[in-house]
């Protein structure tokens, strides 16, 4: 397997040492910058497979800068690194275009396996067309749901949630990624959704199989 190349920007000394040695034993190649303006140089010359990018920082804050490289048509993978509590932060930071976040104070195992997620679906970019449970066909490309006698009708926003597990089959997707989406729900809402949707898929409902509820995260919807 080809080593990925992960960029840590954090303004912590302690915390870029750890996940320099922790990512490092973990068979990454890594390289660190204490700020935005060393991040953006780092950018002119090298090229990175993820970014752990703080979001509190001094000067350009990690938000600012996740923006100006997306803006600039920066697409490499980010994953946030925010203060617990400040849900408005992760948010805004998964509208930008980051692809995960974590709150600190944070286990060094938990961020390698959500580092380790984001690799994944950029070595597999294409989603499935199609995803199968229980006997459903759930069609990506018209977002519609089809059960053995026929389409079986989804809510807009229910169409949206499921779309988004779709693309990330098989893997944690959080609330408030599932939030950010373009139905705009809340996480109560997300809650909500995905009991209505379980009684549409889940063979049982109370016992769902599909999608599966990630302890701590969020959702997984794993097909057959």
């Amino acid at each position: 397997m080809t080593q990925s190349h992960i960029l840590v920007v954090d303004d912590d000394d302690r915390i870029r040492n750890l996940l320099k040695q922790f990512l490092a034993r973990q068979g990454h190649a890594l390289t660190t910058a204490p700020d935005a303006a060393t991040t953006r140089k780092l950018l002119q010359t090298l090229r990175f497979d993820l970014i752990i990018l703080d979001v509190m920082m001094p000067g350009e804050d990690g938000l600012a800068l996740l923006e100006a490289l997306r803006d600039a048509g920066d697409r490499t993978p980010v994953l946030l690194l925010t203060a617990r509590g400040q849900a408005s932060d992760r948010i805004e930071g998964l509208r930008l275009g980051a692809d995960d976040y974590l709150p600190k104070p944070f286990e060094p195992e938990e961020l390698a396996l959500r580092a380790a997620a984001i690799l994944r679906r950029l070595r597999n970019p294409a989603p499935p067309r199609e995803i199968e449970m229980s006997g459903l066909v759930f069609d990506l490309r018209r977002g519609c749901l089809l059960g053995p006698t026929g389409p079986i009708r989804l809510t807009e926003s229910e169409q949206q949630l499921l779309s988004i597990l779709a693309r990330h089959a098989g893997e944690p997707v959080s609330r408030e990624m599932l939030a950010a989406g373009p139905s705009s729900g809340t996480e109560r809402s997300i809650d909500v959704q995905v009991t209505r949707l379980r009684k549409k898929i889940e063979p049982d409902p109370k016992i769902p199989i599909h999608i599966q509820t990630v302890r701590g995260i969020g959702y997984r919807l794993m097909p057959d």
